[in-house]
């Protein structure tokens, strides 16, 4: 699995995440960082790294665009600004966006030490959703009977179609007045490992699980090419809503 941490400069929180999530994941996943304006590292960043007694090698500064032609399972920005310069450079099945704070804006004491103690406490927690999305933890009973619906079966469709969808997108899509009713749907295929989530601002998109068995994305993608007319009035709908960001801010209204 790659996962790549991003921010601005490259020079403090998303360097901190790259030694943290390396750490945390002993070894078994490809972890990197780098910044859409990056510049040197901080030397504060690299003394709160080691101080906290996590090697510092190989820990450089790197731009965004060096990364364009690789595939990443996660992408993770970890800021407002760099969520938006880095939209679409980088191609990851799971974009997400954390808000930390730069240490180089914060008041008071030991600020680079602080981040990194709240960067640790979510990358612990990220590690630990990792380690749940085994792709053998999918049995093809559970896969199959998550297939044995029509909310569920279009869902996973339409998410092939659109690489990720929001719960009000799919309300359009799928003409359904109840939001609890297509969440209860989405929870359920988060829960047997076909979906994940990541958070944007008020927004949870969710897409394929990255780590989903290749012959059950096949399953789900055959259907798609085969049997377009399925979901044909379902794409319809979500079509009229436009693209994104003009269709977020119809989900707002």
């Amino acid at each position: 699995m790659k996962i790549l941490f991003l921010c601005t400069e490259n020079s403090a929180r998303s360097i901190m995440a790259e030694a943290l999530l390396k750490h945390h994941g002993k070894g078994k996943y490809q972890v990197y960082s780098a910044g859409s304006n990056p510049g040197e590292v901080d030397a504060r960043t690299l003394s709160a790294i080691e101080h906290f007694g996590l090697p510092t090698e190989n820990l450089t500064s790197k731009h965004v665009d060096e990364f364009a032609e690789q595939h990443f399972d996660y992408v993770i920005t970890l800021c407002d600004k760099a969520a938006t310069e880095c939209d679409g450079r980088v191609n990851g099945s799971n974009c997400l966006a954390w808000d930390f704070t730069g240490p180089k804006s914060r008041e008071g004491a030991n600020p680079f030490e602080k981040t990194l103690q709240e960067l640790n406490e979510r990358i612990k927690t990220f590690s630990l959703e990792l380690e749940h999305l085994k792709p053998d933890s999918i049995s093809p009973t559970r896969f199959y009977k998550s297939l044995a619906d029509d909310i569920r079966l279009k869902t996973l469709l339409i998410i092939a179609v659109e690489q990720e969808v929001c719960v009000c997108e799919l309300m359009v899509a799928l003409a359904q007045d109840s939001q609890p009713k297509v969440s209860r749907h989405l929870a359920q295929l988060k829960k047997a490992g076909i979906l994940s989530d990541r958070k944007y601002q008020q927004w949870v998109f969710y897409s394929l699980n990255p780590t989903l068995p290749i012959w059950m994305k096949q399953v789900i993608t055959s259907t798609v090419v085969n049997e377009p007319n399925f979901i044909e009035q379902e794409l319809n709908r979500l079509n009229v809503m436009g693209d994104r960001p003009a269709r977020m801010a119809k989900c707002c209204s």
